[in-house]
């Protein structure tokens, strides 16, 4: 990619940063605090302390397997907003799995069991609005809302009702399951709660969008997301592809419980993790389909959670809520200018609806 490309390919992050520190500004002025002391405040909490830092990677981690969850479904021109209920009967039914095993089950054994688990649930989950988007037309959009409705009916009432848990939490997992923090490694990390599953979900990223890059089956995913009728016409399984899009996507939401049952708490209760599902669009969005943009994007939002965090005490958390979603209105409006004057300075070279899947992709991975 040409250093010029890369600059416009950057803009939307850029924007979002700028645009960021601007808005935080005018909040803690709106609420009577000084910005630059506010801002002091806010890097302290995230990035000035080593405690900050691991908080940081802490609240970035299930927005990496969130974010990464929603690109591969875009991919295929599929919007998984599912992601919430998935990971959330995902991270139950994986901590009820992890409680039950023998103590002295090697981690070898129990993590993969525990996370191959989990993944199931959450493609289980997907399956609902990907089978009824494949055989019937109904749009994902609205099924998945439905699902997530379903799920955060369901959650309450299998901790209360068939675990039978006043507390609204699941017992303690087996040792085998739980993902080491991070300060084992870094010392100065202690009493943060980052743990290995930030390197996991990083790693994920990286292999996962190589190999949608890479693999047959990865390439037909996006051949099906830019021109569906003409894979059909080339003899591409398209329903089948959209249906595994989809599962892949639910599945590698769910492992976000790596960072919040496993890697955190220990257990699960009802609540933990709630929001991942809706920042990974974030991430995505951001992440214009690279997966360095998808970190970046994800460590982004998570300073931004935890910076709310460092300055609840004077500026409410609500706040902090409302200056994401208006950068994530930003982005889009960015990212929307950005593909508009792309095209325009390429004359609108686009192909023709009717050329072959093969060719359009060719193009696509040319760039």
């Amino acid at each position: 990619m040409k250093p010029a490309q890369n600059l416009r390919s950057a803009l939307p992050i850029v924007l979002a940063i700028a645009g960021g520190i601007l808005l935080f500004d005018l909040i803690a002025f709106a609420f009577g605090q000084a910005p630059a002391s506010a801002l002091r405040m806010a890097f302290e909490g995230t990035w000035g302390t080593p405690y900050g830092i691991g908080q940081v990677l802490f609240k970035a981690t299930p927005l990496l397997f969130t974010g990464l969850a929603f690109e591969i479904a875009l991919r295929a021109g599929l919007f998984n907003i599912g992601a919430e209920g998935q990971l959330g009967l995902a991270s139950l039914v994986g901590a009820v799995v992890a409680s039950k095993l023998p103590s002295s089950l090697p981690m070898v054994v129990a993590l993969p069991l525990v996370l191959c688990i989990a993944a199931a649930t959450g493609a289980a989950v997907a399956f609902v609005p990907a089978i009824l988007r494949v055989r019937r037309g109904v749009h994902e959009i609205i099924t998945a809302i439905m699902v997530n409705r379903i799920v955060d009916a369901i959650l309450p009432w299998a901790l209360a009702t068939v675990l039978g848990s006043a507390s609204l939490r699941t017992a303690d997992i087996a040792p085998g399951a739980a993902l080491p923090r991070l300060d084992r490694v870094f010392p100065s990390l202690l009493g943060s709660a980052a743990s290995f599953a930030f390197p996991l979900a990083v790693v994920s990223v990286f292999v996962v969008m190589e190999l949608l890059r890479r693999t047959r089956v990865g390439r037909e995913i996006r051949w099906v997301g830019l021109r569906a009728d003409a894979c059909r016409a080339e003899g591409i399984a398209v329903e089948r592809r959209l249906l595994l899009a989809m599962l892949l996507s639910g599945a590698v939401a769910a492992l976000a419980v790596s960072s919040t049952a496993l890697g955190y708490k220990g257990y699960y209760e009802l609540g933990l993790g709630a929001g991942a599902g809706w920042s990974g669009i974030a991430v995505a969005m951001l992440g214009r389909g690279k997966a360095i943009g998808i970190v970046l994007a994800a460590v982004f939002l998570g300073t931004l959670e935890q910076a709310g965090l460092a300055v609840n005490a004077r500026v409410p958390k609500e706040a902090m809520d409302v200056l994401e979603a208006a950068l994530i209105v930003l982005v889009a409006v960015s990212t929307r200018a950005a593909a508009k004057e792309e095209a325009t300075r390429k004359g609108n070279r686009e192909p023709p609806e009717e050329k072959p899947a093969l060719v359009a992709a060719a193009k696509e991975a040319a760039r």
